[in-house]
């Protein structure tokens, strides 16, 4: 049933906003949430093609070593035992990732952990005489200090340049602080006690968080601005701060993603789920193969679903990524948030609001945070 008025406008349907809202409603707060596209989700937003849940921003797997964010997000959907495994391709080499024995047992012919480790604190070595005293000035130089030549060279640098659109030797070192290195024979590509995708896909969790909640899509929030603001108290507005502005203090930088998405009548076409293209040849950063964030979905005489990725610099109209958190681009930055802090009754949220990039269950550890700020600051005000 739609109100007149509402205790929160949140725009943005991803789900930031859905937790946010969940955990409001059940306070007794009324929340309207607003999106300019045609579905809830945001960037997670899943949808069915050929019966395969489809990512259409790009592949999101929701690891977390949080058990109460683990624990909240299954109250939502039942998730599945999903681990992510992807493949290297350098050329005509294929390599297991993160850097682990596969992959040092494939690039140097070598069995043991001790042999891969002289290997890399060799080629460190080598690193460290070329790079000399102090520490890394750029991305190449962290990298070579890090892991060695060979593995930067092949599986790193061509990668990494396509990613960002620009030469290691011009990224910051911060990129990189750390490689995952493992001296075993794993290829879980994360650090974390849970993961999975959700059975039936994210649109579906989100919309169950969002249940209850009046949504209205296809609306414009800053085209519309005075008009949406008088409907509600406060404003939750997990957009792009610097559009917010009206960029009148220079635009931020992001990097973009577009995707070819094609339906294949193949069964299995690269029989893994992620496979990542190193090489600088190669247009595309990787191919998403979605049948293969599920399961039982590889049967003779099906059709499959990819996607090709290409990184590119964002502009007006694309959708933004990435941050591209430099010096200059953090100083901006900050001149926002000083804009944002003096509007009282908004609050800046997600990746784009805050710009920061956000694995999903930090996202949803901010937004609980959120609600419990925003409660206290009611309380306060009643008292």
């Amino acid at each position: 049933m739609k109100l007149s008025h509402y205790d929160y406008l949140v725009v943005g349907a991803g789900i930031s906003s859905a937790v946010f809202c969940h955990e409001a409603a059940k306070l007794g707060k009324t929340c309207l949430v607003i999106d300019r596209r045609d579905h809830i989700a945001g960037n997670i937003y899943t949808e069915d093609v050929q019966g395969i849940n489809v990512h259409r921003y790009g592949a999101h797997i929701f690891h977390t070593s949080l058990r109460p964010v683990w624990d909240y997000v299954n109250r939502f959907a039942e998730f599945n035992n999903y681990v992510n495994s992807p493949v290297a391709v350098y050329k005509d080499e294929l390599y297991n990732l993160p850097f682990n024995m596969n992959t040092f047992s494939k690039m140097w012919g070598i069995r043991t952990p001790a042999e891969a480790v002289e290997i890399i604190e060799r080629q460190k070595a080598e690193a460290a005489d070329l790079i000399g005293e102090g520490e890394p000035k750029n991305l190449e130089e962290q990298a070579l200090s890090l892991i060695g030549r060979d593995v930067f060279e092949k599986l790193i640098k061509g990668y990494t340049e396509k990613q960002w659109g620009r030469s290691c030797t011009e990224l910051p070192p911060s990129i990189i602080k750390r490689l995952p290195v493992r001296l075993i024979f794993d290829n879980n590509y994360f650090n974390a006690l849970y993961q999975g995708i959700p059975n039936g896909g994210y649109t579906q969790m989100v919309a169950n968080m969002l249940q209850g909640v009046e949504v209205r899509l296809g609306v414009n929030y800053l085209a519309n601005k005075a008009e949406l603001d008088a409907l509600a108290d406060r404003v939750i507005y997990t957009g792009p701060i610097d559009a917010y502005f009206d960029y009148s203090l220079g635009t931020l930088q992001y990097r973009s993603v577009r995707f070819e998405t094609e339906t294949l009548a193949c069964p299995n076409y690269q029989g893994n789920a992620v496979i990542n293209y190193t090489d600088a040849e190669t247009p595309y950063t990787r191919i998403i193969e979605h049948k293969h964030f599920e399961f039982g979905s590889t049967e003779p005489g099906t059709k499959t679903v990819i996607s090709r990725e290409y990184s590119a610099e964002w502009k007006p109209g694309d959708e933004p990524y990435y941050p591209v958190n430099d010096d200059k681009n953090s100083a901006l930055y900050a001149k926002y948030k000083a804009l944002a802090d003096a509007e009282p009754h908004v609050v800046f949220g997600g990746r784009l609001g805050e710009y920061k990039y956000y694995d999903m269950d930090k996202v949803i550890e901010s937004a609980l945070a959120c609600v419990a700020v925003q409660m206290d600051k009611i309380n306060q005000y009643k008292a």
